[in-house]
């Protein structure tokens, strides 16, 4: 399983990936809001998702895991 982490404190404001989806290296899969800016949190490889940990409006911190691929 590989770990796509957040790398700044903000809101979790859309989740662009589903359980099952195919992802590619750079692809945006979840968008953060932190001080009225939106963050694009983007796979560094190429996988499917395994899991999605959060949930849209949640609060994360700078290191929290997102989702896993597989």
């Amino acid at each position: 399983m590989i770990d796509v982490l957040t790398n700044m404190a903000g809101n979790v404001w859309k989740i662009v990936v589903n359980k099952g989806d195919k992802v590619s290296s750079g692809q945006e899969v979840i968008i953060l809001e932190s001080m009225k800016m939106e963050i694009p949190i983007t796979a560094k490889n190429d996988g499917e998702v395994a899991e999605v940990i959060v949930n849209e409006g949640d609060f994360v911190n700078d290191g929290d895991v997102l989702l896993k691929l597989e």
